[in-house]
């Protein structure tokens, strides 16, 4: 293998490792030679990872903890310690949204749920913040390390129906820009904060959104590959190759970056 994109060794915690895409690339990353930290809230999800991850190696670790809970993350920081010595790369990959915080084609803004839409903001904002706080103090004591988050399509343009969402990804974009100038000012070059902005994937939660019952497209289906010159939605594993790189030597002096893996969307305007 190419050393610029080595990664075997890496100690790497992913948090919403019991997730699709975050717990696919966490099981990509093992898969390269990585030891992988699968941190999730729920305890029988996160055991449910490990068990899957223990039939790639031993190099794994669960971590049971809310991504909101700052005392929990704290210690889980300590846990990777003892275990491993070190902390190469934290990725940031808890994130939802909830009904309330979307604005339907049968809504208007004046329906939005404020507790709904603080929820969300908090979950992928706060939720990307405070583990970065708390797993970056390895990178300060190092001098070396990177952070990847997890923004989307949403944070650049108005995406309709997922404000809460939409907002709280556009505040992921500028935390990554102000964490990077942050932290290679004041720890050195080789702290490094990026993002990857995935396009339209099929999932759980948006198949139905997507695409009907015989695998044609909804109408908001429609319109998604309308956007993306591709014509296609994007596939689970073509988001790993950018993570690797983000993780890898190989991405060196990439930091503050956002890098869209969308198939074009973000580029085409529709017409």
């Amino acid at each position: 293998m190419n050393q610029l994109f080595d990664i075997s060794g890496k100690v790497i915690v992913v948090t919403g490792a019991t997730g699709i895409l975050a717990g696919g690339a966490a099981k990509y990353l093992q898969r390269n030679g990585a030891k992988v930290i699968y941190l999730g809230r729920n305890q029988e999800r996160v055991d449910r990872a490990i068990q899957d991850a223990r039939e790639i190696s031993d190099d794994c670790m669960g971590l049971t903890c809310d991504v909101l809970d700052e005392n929990g993350l704290k210690k889980g920081y300590e846990d990777v310690l003892n275990r491993f010595g070190q902390i190469d790369a934290l990725i940031n990959g808890a994130g939802g949204n909830m009904p309330g915080a979307t604005i339907g084609p049968d809504k208007e803004i004046f329906d939005l749920d404020l507790d709904d839409y603080t929820k969300v903001m908090d979950l992928n904002l706060k939720g990307t913040v405070i583990p970065t706080l708390a797993f970056a103090q390895a990178f300060k004591e190092q001098k070396s390390g990177c952070v990847i988050n997890f923004s989307s399509m949403s944070s650049t343009q108005a995406l309709t129906r997922v404000l809460g969402y939409s907002n709280a990804k556009a505040a992921i974009d500028n935390f990554t820009r102000w964490m990077a100038t942050e932290m290679a000012t004041k720890y050195g070059d080789q702290v490094r904060v990026n993002a990857v902005a995935p396009g339209f994937f099929i999932s759980k939660q948006n198949k139905a959104l997507l695409t009907n019952q015989d695998g044609s497209f909804t109408e908001r289906g429609q319109q998604v590959i309308n956007k993306t010159p591709f014509r296609r939605f994007g596939k689970q594993e073509e988001i790993y190759g950018a993570i690797h790189y983000l993780v890898s030597d190989s991405s060196s002096f990439v930091t503050g970056t956002v890098l869209a893996v969308d198939g074009g969307f973000s580029s085409f305007c529709g017409v």
